[in-house]
């Protein structure tokens, strides 16, 4: 009997030792080189994850973000996308549509997505179904040298719903224009140069006034709502800041508001630091204006699962991963960004309530407009940044928006979008 019992012990053993360890499933994630900071955080999560557990193993492969969206197109013509990739927010329907990216809904619980802020889930959806889900959102709002305001009696806002009207608005920058330190009152940060800047910073002055790049309603025309009577309105008074002298059309730099020579700063969460290194206590952030209706920019990098990945299941749980609270706060605190679900705020000394930040939490949860999410975006973007960069040139606005308007139509009947 003990013989017998040493027989099978010693089978047992052979048996155990025959089978091999099962091996790790190995995802490949693009992501773009973005800053130091916010890479540094990337790969240190990459190495967290990959050593709290045993079973999924992820392969970070960085790529320049001059080119990383042609990079992306020519990898999925050629079938060649990794698992889990990186990419541009206004750019998610048209990766969708192509048939690139696997739908997340079944992994959203509903606690999840409660959580997230809504400038995330409307960035990230096409056709009802959400694609793409980021860790951290942008903030384009106005910052201002708080020293300025005093001298001109500005009042300061403090919140979204205390944002300045259009004539309060016009009226400061009157005043601040005739401030004798004061070269430009409004920094729009012109020298970003034509691109995605321009649609990102400046068509919230369109929403604003009551027009948009495209019709939101079928996503299929601009015509009437880029070249309409609230279209033309709101390029004429964008188009006479410069002519008037509220505003520079060729800066020298990126130094107009550090230097003092501006007063006001249009742009987004992304200067924070260097601003605050530079006025300190003087620097404030101020709510978008309310012209005829109160809108601002959104929309930043987010992940996705391609349709190319055999695993989802265990491409999720490296997102999953990223996207606890204070994971997005350790990417936020290091990006600057906002972070995309409301506990992760909470949890940021920037962005929680009563933080020198929280209007950008504010605003995405209120008055945050998505560029149009359409496959045909790449199009739009680029035609209404050439009409934008010719407007503030002094080019003819209404036939800059009708130029425009014609051949985003045509793009999205070459298209052939319904």
């Amino acid at each position: 009997m003990r013989s017998l019992r040493i027989v099978v012990v010693a089978c047992l053993l052979v048996m155990t030792l025959a089978v091999p360890a099962l091996a790790k499933t190995e995802l490949v994630l693009w992501y773009h080189s973005g800053k130091p900071e916010e890479r540094a955080v990337l790969e240190y999560q990459v190495k967290t994850f990959n050593a709290m557990q045993d079973q999924v193993v992820i392969k970070a492969v960085e790529i320049p973000e001059g080119g990383y969206n042609e990079q992306v197109q020519a990898a999925a013509l050629a079938g060649g996308l990794p698992d889990i990739l990186d990419l541009d927010g206004p750019f998610i329907a048209n990766y969708a549509w192509s048939g690139y990216l696997r739908p997340l809904d079944k992994y959203i619980t509903p606690q999840l997505k409660k959580d997230l802020l809504p400038s995330i889930i409307a960035q990230g959806e096409y056709k009802g179904k959400i694609y793409a889900l980021g860790t951290f959102d942008s903030g384009l709002a106005m910052w201002a040298n708080k020293r300025y305001l005093k001298d001109v009696g500005a009042r300061i806002p403090v919140s979204v719903d205390d944002a300045w009207t259009f004539t309060e608005f016009m009226e400061i920058l009157r005043k601040l224009k005739a401030h004798p330190k004061v070269k430009y009152p409004l920094d729009f940060k012109i020298n970003y140069g034509r691109g995605e800047w321009f649609s990102y910073g400046f068509l919230p002055i369109f929403q604003g006034f009551g027009a948009d790049m495209i019709d939101r309603k079928t996503m299929l025309s601009a015509e009437g709502v880029l070249n309409g009577p609230e279209a033309l309105a709101a390029a004429a008074w964008f188009q006479s800041l410069f002519a008037q002298g509220y505003a520079d059309p060729n800066p020298p730099g990126d130094t107009e508001f550090i230097d003092g020579r501006a007063a006001l700063s249009w742009v987004g969460h992304w200067v924070w630091q260097p601003y605050k290194q530079a006025l300190g206590e003087d620097l404030i952030l101020i709510p978008m204006p309310k012209f005829f209706r109160q809108a601002t920019g959104m929309g930043s990098w987010a992940w996705a699962i391609t349709s190319n990945c055999k695993y989802p299941d265990a491409a999720w749980q490296f997102l999953e991963f990223i996207l606890r609270p204070e994971e997005i706060v350790r990417m936020t605190d290091a990006n600057g960004a906002v972070p995309s679900r409301v506990s992760a705020a909470r949890l940021s000394k920037a962005y929680q309530p009563g933080g020198p930040l929280n209007i950008f939490v504010q605003q995405l949860q209120k008055i945050a407009i998505p560029r149009p999410v359409t496959p045909a975006y790449p199009a739009l973007t680029s035609y209404f940044a050439e009409a934008i960069d010719n407007i503030i040139s002094g080019a003819d606005v209404r036939k800059e928006l009708d130029q425009a308007v014609k051949r985003i139509n045509e793009e999205i009947k070459y298209m052939g979008l319904k």
